[in-house]
């Protein structure tokens, strides 16, 4: 009986260890593009704290890296992997998080608002909301970061 508690616990530690290794295999790719988006952010603008980091895929694939820089001043950085091209913006010269809810609320009645995060398409830095309708359907509303206008959405998915 000892033997197979023994094999049990060797078993279920070795599970426990493969799922370790996947999810760190998994989250490789993540943090060497946070990385390399660092350095080339770091040559337009010293970052001083890192607050956020995430990769944006619409029509093309941005890094955006939410921090401070040497100021205190919270940035806003765009990086387009194809072009590398660095875009820095000022958190203030934009919408907020909330300023971008409020925008979608204005026209439309999510039934529940599943993510909103920044991204950029055709060189214009956005806000992406991603919310499920009240038929349960999947919709997309894109947000102007500076404007606030209206850019496009995607709706009933």
């Amino acid at each position: 009986m000892k033997k197979w508690l023994f094999f049990l616990a060797l078993f279920v530690l070795g599970i426990f260890g493969v799922l370790i290794k996947v999810y760190f295999s998994a989250e490789e790719p993540v943090k060497a593009a946070e990385e390399k988006a660092l350095l080339l952010a770091n040559k337009r603008v010293q970052l001083s704290k890192v607050e956020d980091f995430h990769i944006y895929n619409g029509l093309e694939t941005v890094n955006v890296i939410e921090g401070k820089n040497n100021k205190g001043e919270n940035i806003i950085v765009w990086i387009p992997e194809k072009s590398k091209k660095v875009i820095v913006k000022k958190a203030k010269n934009g919408l907020t998080k909330n300023e971008a809810v409020k925008k979608l609320l204005q026209e439309k009645k999510p039934k529940k608002i599943i993510s909103v995060r920044l991204g950029m398409e055709k060189n214009i830095p956005l806000w992406e909301i991603y919310y499920r309708s009240e038929n349960n359907l999947i919709n997309y509303y894109y947000v102007h970061f500076e404007t606030g206008e209206w850019l496009k959405k995607i709706e009933n998915l």
